[in-house]
C-alpha cells in the first residue's frame, strides 16, 4: 500500500492529540543505554541452521598430541634407566659391605692415638679394605662403633665385611695375641683341625666341624657339596703359612684357608682342569692319593699309575687300591691286610674308582702332576728296600719285585 507524503505542498499535516505541553526529551548519557523489550544481547536464539545441523568434532591438534607422547616415552625411559642404575649401584653397593668379589689381600693397619674416624675410613679406601667411605662412615654411625675404634696395630684383610673391619679395630682387638700356623702338604682335615686347636685358633675341634659342615661359604667350587659333613671342605683347605689371631673366628679361619686355594685357582689351572676330562673336585682327589703316596721326584709316576687303571678298568678291575685310602679310614694307622676288607666308599681296594672326596689336602705340585701325569703305561708300583718307588706294567713283574726285597718278606 502507498503511504501518504506529508510533505507535499498544500497538504496539512494531521493534528495531533494535545496531551499536555510537552517536555524537551532529556539527553542521555551516552554511554547509558535505552532500554528496550528486546532480549538481552548475551542471550542468542539458535537458527535454523543451528537446530538441523549436528553439533562438529572439536579439531585435534596431532602435532601437540604427538609432542606429549614423546614426553611420556622419554619420561618412562627415563625411569626405568634411573632404577637400573640404582639397583646396579645398589648390588655394588651391598658387594663393598659384605666383602663380595673382592681379591684377597692382607692389611697390617694402624690407628694413631687421636685419629679420627673420617681418617681411619679414607686410609681404608687407599688400602682397598672399602670401596666407598661415605657408605662406611653411614654402617658405622648406625651400628654406633664409630667411638669404639681405638689406636693399635691390626691386622685386616679384604674378605673381611664392614662389620668385622669396624669389629677388628676396636681396643680389644689391638690387644689380641696373633700366631702363625704352617699346615704341611698332605695334611688331612681332622689333622688341620687338631693343629687349630694345639695353636690356640680354635677353642675346639667341635666348633670347627660345625663351622666347616654348615656355613654355606661364598666359593663357586662348593656350590655343588651339600651342607651337613664337615669333611666337605676335605681337599680345599690349601697348605700354608697363615697368621691367626688365638682365638680366631672358626669360620674366618676355615675362609683363609680357602680364600688362598681360590687364589691359587687360575685361570690358567681352571682351563687345564677343564681340558683334562675331570672336574676339579676329581682333580683333587688325585692329587690327594698322590700327596699321600708319592715323593718329590716320582708325583707324575704314580698319577700316571692311577690315571692308567682310571681310563683302563679292566686291567685291576677298577680298582686303586692305594694304601693311603686305608690309612685315611684307620684313623692314621699302618694299613693291615683285614684293612682291605673294610666296608668303606674310601677303600680303593674294595670299591672302583675315585674315593668320594679327596683323602687330604694336596699342594700345589700334587695338583699339577695330577693334571700332567707322566707318559708311561704302568699300572703297579712299589716301594723297594731302597725306599724308592719301583713301577711295573704287569702283575707278574710287581710279584717277583716284591719277592726280590727283604721288607716284604716274614
Amino acid at each position: 500500500m502507498q503511504q501518504d507524503n506529508y510533505y507535499e505542498p498544500g497538504r496539512r499535516p494531521p493534528e495531533r492529540r494535545d496531551h499536555g505541553e510537552r517536555r524537551p526529551p532529556e539527553r542521555r548519557d551516552r554511554g547509558e543505554r535505552r532500554p528496550s523489550d528486546r532480549r538481552d544481547y548475551g542471550e542468542r536464539r539458535p537458527s535454523y541452521r543451528e537446530d538441523r545441523e549436528p553439533p562438529r568434532r572439536p579439531r585435534t591438534n596431532h602435532r601437540s598430541a604427538g609432542r606429549t607422547a614423546g614426553f611420556v616415552l622419554l619420561y618412562v625411559a627415563a625411569v626405568i634407566g634411573v632404577s637400573i642404575l640404582l639397583a646396579c649401584v645398589g648390588w655394588t653397593a651391598a658387594g663393598d659391605v659384605l666383602a663380595l668379589n673382592k681379591e684377597y689381600k692382607e692389611v697390617t693397619f694402624t690407628v694413631s692415638p687421636g685419629e679420627d674416624f673420617d681418617s681411619v675410613a679414607d686410609r681404608m679406601k687407599e688400602e682397598g679394605l672399602i670401596e666407598y667411605k661415605l657408605l662406611f662412615n653411614l654402617f658405622a654411625s648406625v651400628t654406633h662403633k664409630k667411638d669404639s675404634v681405638a689406636a693399635g696395630t691390626y691386622s685386616l684383610n679384604t674378605d673381611m665385611d664392614y662389620r668385622a673391619l669396624l669389629a677388628g679395630v676396636r681396643a680389644n682387638s689391638a690387644n689380641r695375641s696373633q700366631v702363625q700356623v704352617t699346615i704341611p702338604e698332605g695334611y688331612n682335615i681332622d689333622q688341620i683341625f687338631a693343629l687349630l686347636v694345639e695353636k690356640g685358633v680354635a677353642n675346639s675341634v667341635d666348633e670347627l666341624e660345625e663351622a666347616a659342615a654348615n656355613h654355606d661359604y661364598a666359593f663357586s667350587f662348593l656350590e655343588d657339596i651339600p651342607l651337613g659333613n664337615y669333611r666337605r671342605l676335605e681337599g680345599y683347605l690349601m697348605p700354608d703359612t697363615y697368621t691367626f689371631y688365638t682365638p680366631h673366628d672358626p669360620v674366618l679361619a676355615l675362609n683363609k684357608l680357602m680364600v688362598y686355594f681360590d687364589s691359587q685357582m687360575t685361570e690358567d689351572l681352571m682351563s687345564q682342569v677343564e681340558g683334562s676330562g675331570y672336574t676339579l673336585h676329581e682333580i683333587l682327589t688325585i692329587a690327594s692319593l698322590i700327596e699321600r703316596e708319592a715323593t718329590s721326584t716320582d708325583r707324575t709316576e704314580v698319577s700316571a699309575v692311577i690315571h692308567n687303571r682310571l681310563k683302563n678298568s679292566k686291567a685291576t678291575q677298577g680298582l686303586l687300591q692305594v694304601d693311603a685310602t686305608l690309612v685315611y679310614i684307620n684313623g692314621g694307622k699302618e694299613p693291615t691286610e683285614a684293612d682291605k676288607s673294610i666296608d668303606s666308599p674310601y677303600n680303593t681296594y674294595k670299591y672302583p674308582g675315585l674315593p668320594p672326596t679327596p683323602i687330604a689336602n694336596p699342594g700345589m705340585e700334587a695338583i699339577v702332576a695330577a693334571l700332567h701325569p707322566a707318559d708311561s703305561k704302568n699300572y703297579y708300583y712299589a716301594l723297594g728296600d731302597d725306599d724308592v718307588h719301583h713301577f711295573f706294567k704287569t702283575y707278574d713283574q710287581l710279584q717277583k719285585f716284591i719277592a726280590s726285597q727283604e721288607r716284604y718278606k716274614g
